[in-house]
Protein backbone atom coordinates (compact mmCIF):
# COMPACT_ATOMS: atom_id res chain seq x y z
CA UNK A 1 0.00 0.00 0.00
CA UNK A 2 1.36 3.31 -1.11
CA UNK A 3 0.73 6.31 1.40
CA UNK A 4 1.23 9.99 0.54
CA UNK A 5 3.27 12.18 2.12
CA UNK A 6 1.29 13.45 4.92
CA UNK A 7 0.01 9.51 5.75
CA UNK A 8 3.41 8.33 5.96
CA UNK A 9 4.16 11.05 8.16
CA UNK A 10 1.95 10.50 10.94
CA UNK A 11 2.51 6.69 10.09
CA UNK A 12 6.27 7.29 11.27
CA UNK A 13 5.06 9.89 13.62
CA UNK A 14 3.34 7.21 15.51
CA UNK A 15 6.12 4.72 15.07
CA UNK A 16 8.32 6.79 17.27
CA UNK A 17 5.68 8.07 19.63
CA UNK A 18 4.06 5.10 21.64
CA UNK A 19 1.87 7.28 23.82
CA UNK A 20 0.08 8.73 20.59
CA UNK A 21 0.41 4.72 18.91
CA UNK A 22 -1.37 3.71 21.62
CA UNK A 23 -4.35 6.26 21.55
CA UNK A 24 -4.63 5.49 18.23
CA UNK A 25 -4.84 1.87 18.34
CA UNK A 26 -7.72 2.07 20.73
CA UNK A 27 -9.09 4.80 18.40
CA UNK A 28 -9.15 2.54 15.60
CA UNK A 29 -10.31 -0.77 17.41
CA UNK A 30 -13.15 1.24 19.00
CA UNK A 31 -14.40 2.98 15.64
CA UNK A 32 -14.17 -0.25 13.88
CA UNK A 33 -16.37 -2.14 16.90
CA UNK A 34 -18.93 0.30 16.09
CA UNK A 35 -18.72 0.69 12.58
CA UNK A 36 -21.25 -0.96 10.28
CA UNK A 37 -18.54 -2.07 8.41
CA UNK A 38 -14.79 -1.30 7.71
CA UNK A 39 -15.73 0.86 4.72
CA UNK A 40 -17.69 3.02 7.48
CA UNK A 41 -14.63 2.65 9.79
CA UNK A 42 -12.14 3.89 7.34
CA UNK A 43 -14.60 6.77 6.24
CA UNK A 44 -14.74 8.09 9.93
CA UNK A 45 -10.94 7.30 10.38
CA UNK A 46 -10.03 8.89 7.78
CA UNK A 47 -11.38 12.50 8.72
CA UNK A 48 -10.15 12.07 12.28
CA UNK A 49 -6.58 11.73 11.07
CA UNK A 50 -6.70 14.33 9.22
CA UNK A 51 -7.93 16.43 12.04
CA UNK A 52 -4.85 14.80 13.90
CA UNK A 53 -2.54 16.09 11.52
CA UNK A 54 -3.92 19.97 11.63
CA UNK A 55 -3.31 19.38 15.21
CA UNK A 56 -0.20 17.94 14.94
CA UNK A 57 0.71 20.54 12.47
CA UNK A 58 0.42 23.35 15.34
CA UNK A 59 2.37 21.89 18.03
CA UNK A 60 5.26 19.01 16.73
CA UNK A 61 7.17 18.46 14.15
CA UNK A 62 7.50 17.13 11.53
CA UNK A 63 4.03 18.34 11.23
CA UNK A 64 4.74 21.73 12.21
CA UNK A 65 7.55 22.40 9.77
CA UNK A 66 5.72 20.30 6.83
CA UNK A 67 2.61 22.55 7.54
CA UNK A 68 5.36 25.90 7.05
CA UNK A 69 6.98 24.47 3.78
CA UNK A 70 3.73 22.92 2.07
CA UNK A 71 0.79 24.71 3.79
CA UNK A 72 -2.38 22.61 5.50
CA UNK A 73 -4.44 21.95 1.83
CA UNK A 74 -6.48 19.02 2.99
CA UNK A 75 -5.45 15.74 1.73
CA UNK A 76 -6.53 12.36 1.72
CA UNK A 77 -5.69 9.71 4.41
CA UNK A 78 -8.02 6.80 3.04
CA UNK A 79 -4.42 4.86 2.64
CA UNK A 80 -3.06 5.76 5.81
CA UNK A 81 -7.07 4.50 7.34
CA UNK A 82 -7.16 1.33 5.84
CA UNK A 83 -3.16 0.35 6.76
CA UNK A 84 -4.07 1.02 10.76
CA UNK A 85 -7.28 -0.65 10.34
CA UNK A 86 -5.27 -3.81 8.45
CA UNK A 87 -2.78 -3.35 11.18
CA UNK A 88 -4.56 -3.23 14.52
CA UNK A 89 -8.03 -4.51 13.78
CA UNK A 90 -8.67 -8.38 14.01
CA UNK A 91 -10.25 -9.71 11.30
CA UNK A 92 -13.90 -10.80 11.99
CA UNK A 93 -14.69 -14.43 10.75
CA UNK A 94 -16.08 -15.43 8.05
CA UNK A 95 -19.36 -16.96 7.97
CA UNK A 96 -19.20 -20.16 7.39
CA UNK A 97 -21.56 -22.15 5.10
CA UNK A 98 -23.56 -24.68 5.78
CA UNK A 99 -21.93 -28.11 5.00
CA UNK A 100 -23.66 -30.44 2.56
CA UNK A 101 -24.14 -34.10 4.13
CA UNK A 102 -23.21 -36.40 1.49
CA UNK A 103 -26.14 -39.14 1.63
Amino acid sequence: MSLNRSEQRIFDYLQGHPDERHYWINKVQTVCGRAENDSAAVGRLESELWRYYEERSAVANPFKEAARVEGLKRTSMKNLAELLVRLWVEPKPRKKEPTRESG
